[in-house]
């Protein structure tokens, strides 16, 4: 038996069980949007998954886990094991030399961020008001996402454009605002801007906050 043999039956059990979640994961993700968090039962998840409940609760644990879960994959598009500020996006930022260029950049990456997030993280919100679970993961949620906003900050700093005297701390706090999944809801939902409107005006708007 040679050696490539011998490791295919390993990649496919790698495989099948990465199918396997992505399914529990795309089921879980479709049910909390169609009932809610409250409503949404592991049994359905699983059902709808097209495996026992026993599976779901051994690669998940619980319907909090189940959550988060989606919403990472949301965030990033796919279950590839690469985080977000690691994809080859980033890499073009880095590179890019032009302060307002970097800006859209970010914003663009941004706007597909809230595109996929936006649905399930009303689940989120919707439910945390009432549930402990649920608000806590809103507010981890929200660090985490001032923790990423940091990385524009830094590079625009690391590069000394940002407006004299502007602290890495205050260039962060007014990029994670104005980039908010708030914002971009009364914008786009409530006021009813086009996501090409939003996308120009963010832009526009850090651009003249954050740089000289």
């Amino acid at each position: 038996m040679t050696a490539g043999t011998g490791n295919k039956p390993r990649n496919s059990r790698a495989d099948k069980a990465r199918a396997t979640r992505r399914r529990i994961i795309d089921a879980a993700g479709q049910l909390f949007l169609t009932h809610g968090y409250a409503a949404t039962m592991l049994d359905q998840v699983a059902e709808r998954a097209g495996v026992a409940v026993q599976t779901v609760y051994f690669h998940y644990g619980n319907k909090r886990t189940l959550l988060k879960e989606a919403l990472d994959v949301a965030a990033v598009g796919d279950d590839e094991p690469v985080p977000l500020l690691d994809r080859p996006w980033l890499e073009e930022l880095r590179n890019e030399t032009d302060p307002t260029r970097m800006i859209a950049l970010w914003v663009a990456n941004g706007r597909s961020i809230l595109q996929r997030i936006g649905p399930i993280m009303q689940v989120v919100r919707d439910a945390a008001g009432t549930d402990p679970d649920l608000a806590a993961q809103w507010a981890i949620n929200q660090q985490q996402t001032l923790s990423a906003h940091r990385t524009l900050a830094q590079l625009l700093a690391d590069r000394d454009l940002l407006k004299p005297g502007m602290s890495l701390d205050d260039a962060r706090d007014i990029i994670f605002t104005l980039n908010s999944i708030e914002v971009y809801w009364l914008l786009t939902s409530t006021c009813g801007w086009s996501l090409p409107h939003w996308e120009e005006w963010t832009v526009s708007t850090l651009a003249a906050a954050l740089l000289p």
